[in-house]
């Protein structure tokens, strides 16, 4: 059975492999750890945005940031002690992984990690997409004419 979406809708083109990524999102929705996405104010060059992961516990070589089409993965493992003994462990150290899909065009511009924050900066440079008339050919020209 096909399923229908409002990205398979005919007047919007080239969106399969966005719809793709918000299908595998949705897939790995896990509330471990929890964050935030704050906007910052603007600047005259970008908007500015800023993820915030709670990483308590995690050292800066136990977490990895990539970021690949469009997206930042995040995951952290702890490297675990053999000489520790816990009479109560309720700190969470499992290992984690967190995606987030980016619009086009948007740039990590860095991470710094500070009182159990995992803190990620990311902009969107203003862009200004100028409109174009489209010439219409008659039915007599070729294909690969533009008159």
């Amino acid at each position: 059975m096909s399923r229908l979406s409002l990205l398979s809708a005919p007047f919007m083109l080239g969106f399969d492999s966005f719809e793709e990524r918000i299908d595998q999102m949705a897939k790995s929705a896990d509330g471990y750890p929890p964050y935030n996405i704050e906007r910052l104010p603007d600047t005259p060059e970008a908007q500015i945005y800023q993820i915030t992961i709670a990483v308590a516990g995690f050292a800066r070589d136990e977490i990895e940031i990539t970021f690949e089409r469009d997206q930042i993965k995040v995951s952290g493992c702890h490297k675990q002690s053999e000489n520790r003994e816990f009479l109560h462990r309720g700190i969470a150290t499992r290992q984690f992984k967190r995606n987030f899909l980016l619009a086009d065009g948007m740039n990590v511009t860095g991470a710094t990690l500070k009182d159990g924050m995992l803190m990620i900066d990311v902009e969107r440079p203003r862009m200004v997409k100028p409109s174009r008339k489209i010439e219409i050919r008659t039915g007599d020209a070729p294909s690969g004419d533009s008159k």
